[in-house]
């Protein structure tokens, strides 16, 4: 049996090779990334190290691979044919089962902007006559160390997301899981929401800041119109339009669901936001 991962070279890539390789050997093991050379520590350790950029089909060789995890692109509105496309090639190359990391309810209606995206993809791989496995992801946890300092320097969460509840995945459990699909045998044709098994509202996360570290944080409310004004003094408004609808999503329940699928499918429970967000603020 054949494993393969895209993507390979970055963190979610790197952090599933790892746990990949903790349960199957790593002559079993084909990495596909658009740099060889990034993973030459894989290669020293008896992985296959392949070449293969989505946006040039005939780059992707997925010959010999039984089950293929497709790791989501990061080019957002972009993406869609050079990911239908590397499906295509993997079922051209007879892999039997391509799990597709995806985002938590990437419906019609929810206005994150990584929806539509995911929600073409997918379509895509059910119909590919391959067998699939759709691993869709909550928001990393870890995006919240990237905020952390910002947060703690203002003392505040500044909003759009209402009362709306939040449910994270620590990205490391995502690796965990998609190496246990990828090894295991009952996930023909699954769906799963990859999720933590905590939901916070705003002022639940500004309760946590506030007892990790010591410092009082409170949280401002604003409507959409006034976030992105607010975000756009540091960032493209473009950035802050795309990134408003994560909190608009927030708010309208679409961040809520919460899934068992971690503890069942690795057998550990998931990484809280308290587990990963002590550390990053201790340091």
């Amino acid at each position: 049996m054949k494993y393969g991962i895209t993507g390979a070279s970055g963190t979610l890539g790197r952090l599933t090779a790892d746990a990949l390789l903790e349960r199957v050997p790593a002559a079993d093991v084909v990495l596909v990334t658009r740099d060889p050379s990034k993973l030459a520590a894989y290669a020293e350790r008896g992985v296959e190290v392949r070449a293969g950029d989505f946006t040039d089909a005939a780059t992707l060789d997925f010959s010999g691979i039984d089950r293929l995890l497709l790791i989501s692109l990061d080019t957002v509105g972009t993406r869609v044919e050079p990911q239908k496309a590397a499906i295509d090639a993997a079922v051209a190359a007879g892999v039997q089962r391509i799990a597709y990391t995806s985002v938590t309810n990437p419906s019609h209606s929810n206005p994150v902007f990584v929806a539509p995206d995911h929600r073409a993809t997918e379509l895509h791989l059910f119909n590919s006559g391959a067998h699939w496995t759709v691993l869709r992801n909550a928001i990393y946890t870890e995006m919240y160390t990237l905020s952390a300092p910002g947060v703690l320097a203002s003392g505040t969460i500044v909003t759009n997301a209402g009362d709306g509840l939040a449910v994270n995945v620590s990205r490391l459990d995502c690796a965990d899981v998609a190496a246990a699909v990828l090894a295991g045998d009952d996930h023909d044709d699954k769906l799963y929401d990859i999720t933590g098994e905590e939901a916070l509202n705003p002022d639940g996360l500004a309760a946590l800041y506030t007892e990790l570290t010591g410092k009082p944080v409170s949280v401002q409310q604003l409507d959409d119109a006034a976030w992105v004004a607010a975000m756009s003094a540091h960032m493209p408004e473009a950035g802050a339009q795309a990134l408003a609808t994560l909190g608009r999503a927030q708010r309208l329940g679409y961040q809520a669901t919460i899934s068992t699928a971690v503890r069942d499918i690795t057998g550990h429970a998931p990484r809280s936001l308290r587990d990963v967000l002590a550390p990053a603020l201790a340091g």
